[in-house]
């Protein structure tokens, strides 16, 4: 394996092998038509749903050299109007009822987040791949999901101009009913009950910026963008209708609608710390996000505040008894949530939260070398018996993927702002983890040898960097509060540089071009 982190300290040195295992576990790999579908499947049932693997890919993309085919295939099955499946698969799935191993695709209708999980998939995959010309032949199937999304009545509300889902929990994938339907609703009927949903929102606006860098870099190529509305003036709307002053509302409702027993208005649910991440929050409601997760946390008692909803929901009222609450996406804690969560506060002035998460992880997944979906708040784990889950597999790699995610992006601090690390952003936040040094490295398994690594070393006379690669790239360098920067010196030239403060964190910025080899080092003044 190219990608390494090297530090000395086992929470961050054994995190990368051991979700390289899990994945291993992941793979789905299936022959349709001929032709060979790999992706990752979801962790509580045997298929490659768009959803699961579009984040999966965050981590997979280090190990795994075939990342196009499933993206291919969701692509080539695309439904006129636009529409993307939520999952495919080749095995039978309902045991012992089904047998059969047909190829079978599915589209929950009450869900509005394939569209932009599908985007999501193509833009991770091209930036590993780098391959102009596939991702130009997947332009017109991305714009097409976005077309579907901003012009279709189930999924767009014309007196906001957002998009719009029956009242499920978050994101997930069935609907309440208000007792109308015998079990897990996943129809859009004339009892759904209407609403928006901020995840689905903050997806679509990544969606739009990743639709906006494609643009600006291909132009030359002739792609020209269709504009339902303005990114920015998108991102205005959300913030205007969902955000409720803490956090956003977990479903701003269209069709009027009293759930007894919850105080919803309270609620806070899991695609809060992925807004910050999409970039739909600004940093001040991003530090509001991560003091409401942190209270939650002392104030449930949880083994870790990474809720899927809180409060949750009464009992069973979705359609299913086992939907108790602290189980599963009703308030189950969630490795998923950490690591968006983790995320956001190393992006965001909270880099020691962010180091909690990882080292509780960790911790976490070193008693049984296990990692589930989701655990009840005393740790407990997911199983199928209490679960709506057809499977509940102990290698999660929904989950463990965003921590590696944090570890690499976020404390690393190695993240690609465009395709095979040609320009970049090296943010290495290790001083908040009081690791003074580190080795790290970052490829992409495609077999293109596009990498980034560096040498990190801090003392009381300053950092030196050794990086090696081959890009433009922006330094945001974590120091500590009290030192103060003299001079930033790379390859023997002083180059200027600015001190930035992000909460209580003092950040280092400059940039440079890495031609094979970057010697940098801040000095100072003692």
């Amino acid at each position: 394996m190219n990608t390494f982190i090297n530090t000395g300290r086992r929470e961050f040195d054994e995190l990368l092998p051991r979700v390289k295992a899990f994945l291993e576990h992941d793979v789905l790999e299936m022959n349709i038509d001929g032709v060979k579908v790999r992706g990752y499947r979801s962790p509580d049932s045997k298929a490659v749903w768009i959803r699961d693997h579009s984040d999966m890919i965050r981590a997979a993309k280090y190990f795994d050299s075939d990342l196009k085919s499933i993206v291919d295939h969701f692509a080539a099955t695309q439904a006129a109007n636009g529409r993307i499946f939520d999952y495919v698969t080749t095995y039978p799935e309902k045991l012992p009822c089904e047998k059969e191993n047909w190829t079978k695709y599915v589209r929950v209708p009450v869900e509005a987040d394939v569209e932009y999980r599908f985007i999501k998939a193509a833009w991770l995959t091209w930036q590993a791949t780098g391959d102009d010309e596939w991702i130009l032949g997947l332009i017109p199937h991305m714009q097409k999901a976005l077309d579907y999304i901003f012009t279709h009545p189930h999924r767009i509300d014309p007196a906001t101009g957002l998009i719009k889902r029956a009242y499920t929990i978050d994101t997930w994938d069935f609907a309440y009913t208000a007792e109308n339907h015998p079990w897990l609703q996943f129809q859009i009927d004339e009892n759904t009950f209407w609403g928006i949903s901020h995840g689905d929102n903050s997806g679509y606006y990544e969606a739009m910026l990743i639709m906006d860098i494609l643009n600006n870099y291909l132009k030359e190529k002739g792609l020209r963008r269709k504009d339902h509305v303005k990114t920015e003036e998108f991102r205005e709307k959300v913030n205007e209708v969902c955000w409720n002053g803490r956090f956003y509302t977990h479903f701003v409702k269209l069709t009027p609608v009293v759930i007894e027993g919850v105080d919803e208005d309270n609620q806070l649910s899991m695609s809060n710390p992925m807004a910050i991440n999409r970039g739909i929050a600004d940093h001040e409601q991003a530090v509001s996000i991560i003091n409401e997760y942190r209270m939650r946390e002392e104030k449930t008692h949880a083994f870790a505040g990474w809720f899927s909803i809180d409060p949750p929901f009464p009992d069973g009222i979705f359609g299913d008894e086992k939907l108790v609450a602290g189980a599963y996406i009703n308030g189950g804690i969630f490795p998923l949530v950490g690591g968006e969560l983790a995320m956001a506060a190393f992006n965001h002035g909270f880099e020691e939260y962010g180091v909690e998460i990882l080292r509780k992880y960790h911790q976490l997944i070193s008693k049984n070398n296990e990692t589930f979906l989701w655990y009840f708040p005393d740790g407990t784990p997911s199983s199928v018996e209490k679960s709506t889950s057809p499977d509940a597999m102990p290698t999660d790699g929904w989950g463990s993927s965003a921590m590696v995610w944090a570890l690499t992006e976020g404390l690393a601090g190695i993240e690609d702002r465009l395709r095979r690390f040609e320009k970049v952003r090296i943010s290495p936040r290790w001083l908040a983890a009081g690791v003074t040094r580190a080795q790290v490295r970052v490829e992409y398994a495609e077999g293109t040898g596009a990498f980034v690594g560096y040498e990190y070393s801090y003392n009381e006379q300053g950092v030196e960097l050794k990086v090696e690669g081959g890009a433009e790239a922006e330094f945001h360098v974590l120091v500590g509060k009290e030192d103060v920067v003299n001079e930033v010196i790379m390859n023997n030239v002083r180059v200027l540089f600015g001190v930035e403060m992000i909460e209580q964190s003092q950040y280092v910025n400059f940039s440079g071009r890495i031609r094979d080899r970057a010697d940098i080092r801040i000095n100072f003044k003692r």
